[in-house]
């Protein structure tokens, strides 16, 4: 039921981006695409719990460039939503980029204006670690939503979007786009969430990750002055298991010496570079979603796809098809589980799931 951290469990190799480091520290992601980065101001931002800022900066990943129709309006703009802990340049990697954007592909990007934000909180956007710790207005997914949508209503101009599409925690901005701005959007892509409450074993985790920090006493109520390391081992422990992909694991390391050294050096580098008090914000930031009351306000033609291997989305919940049938233009598929799927990061392994973007594309043409 919802997100975690996009990249890091994707391909589980020895090379593979650290579980936690978008937390704090994005890792860089070398890419060939032509991609231009750039900040967005909005003034005296308001949070939903009353708090406000007098400057909250969102930092955003463009390729392409924007079309404009005979009235004088973007039309091809497509933006791409991050899951908990990552970024926007995470969709430049090889396993999603090189599948979309090329010649001919999906998203080409020479027809279509790809925008990539780095919501509150994660990236280079506004967050905890630039300094009020946990002193930090107490965001929540609307917030994140909110400034999504200033940056693209205010800042650059888009009346209506192509597409908006997500990923985990991107998966469920894109259910409450098209619940809070029904026809801000011509289509809809969710990828690896459930349309419910965070309550069950997903809040249980969340709330042990959150704990586990708060727990270690170097942790100082936020303000420590060396990271608190035994509370993050523990945050990033609960993280690994959740993102996992049971076959792909048990196919890669079935002898127990290698899995052992495998899961305590992913465990190890994931704590580097990764903010504490960053971490529990953005696990705690879904904590008020539940979009199940007001589906039937989404009227955005919607396809919307889970992995059956997904320990944070189970296969046997049944919520999906409950929902598409109370929507007005949906359609839901779960990707089988194989060997090669990866688990809840089988949401940016867009080979599985690319004909059905395209798909999507064609009704909505």
């Amino acid at each position: 039921m919802l997100s975690l951290l996009p990249l890091l469990l994707l391909q589980a190799t020895a090379t593979q981006t650290p579980p936690l480091a978008s937390a704090s520290k994005p890792a860089a992601v070398v890419s060939k695409w032509p991609a231009r980065e750039a900040q967005f101001t909005v003034r005296d931002f308001r949070f939903r719990s009353g708090e406000s800022l007098p400057e909250l900066s969102i930092n955003y990943t463009t390729l392409g460039s924007p079309h404009r129709n005979s009235r004088g309006e973007i039309d091809n703009a497509v933006m791409i939503l991050h899951g908990t802990g990552g970024t926007g340049r995470q969709f430049l990697a090889p396993q999603f980029a090189d599948e979309l954007y090329g010649l001919g592909q999906p998203l080409d990007i020479r027809r279509y204006w790809i925008i990539l934000p780095d919501a509150i909180g994660h990236g280079k956007s506004t967050k905890p670690s630039d300094g009020l710790h946990m002193r930090f207005p107490r965001y929540d997914y609307n917030d994140m939503i909110e400034a999504q949508y200033r940056l693209l209503h205010d800042g650059l101009g888009i009346r209506r979007m192509r597409l908006i599409m997500g990923t985990s925690m991107g998966c469920m901005h894109s259910l409450v786009w098209g619940e809070t701005h029904p026809d801000f959007a011509r289509a809809l892509m969710p990828l690896a969430c459930e349309p419910v409450e965070i309550a069950g074993l997903n809040r249980m985790w969340r709330t042990l990750v959150i704990d586990g920090i708060k727990a270690d006493p170097a942790w100082a109520d936020g303000e420590y002055r060396t990271p608190p390391v035994q509370g993050l081992r523990t945050a990033a422990s609960l993280l690994f298991v959740a993102g996992a992909a049971p076959l792909y694991f048990q196919a890669q390391y079935p002898r127990r010496e290698a899995a052992e050294a495998f899961a305590r050096e992913r465990v190890a580098a994931s704590i580097t570079g990764t903010d504490a008090n960053d971490l529990i914000y953005l696990v705690d930031a879904s904590r008020t979603y539940d979009p199940w009351p007001l589906l039937a306000a989404i009227t955005t033609p919607t396809t919307w796809v889970n992995s059956a291997d997904d320990f944070i989305n189970p296969r046997n919940l049944d919520y999906p098809q409950r929902a598409v049938a109370r929507m007005r233009d949906a359609r839901f598929r779960l990707i089988p589980e194989t060997a090669d799927t990866r688990g809840h990061g089988t949401h940016t392994a867009a080979r599985f799931w690319k004909q059905d973007l395209v798909d999507l594309l064609r009704r909505t043409d």
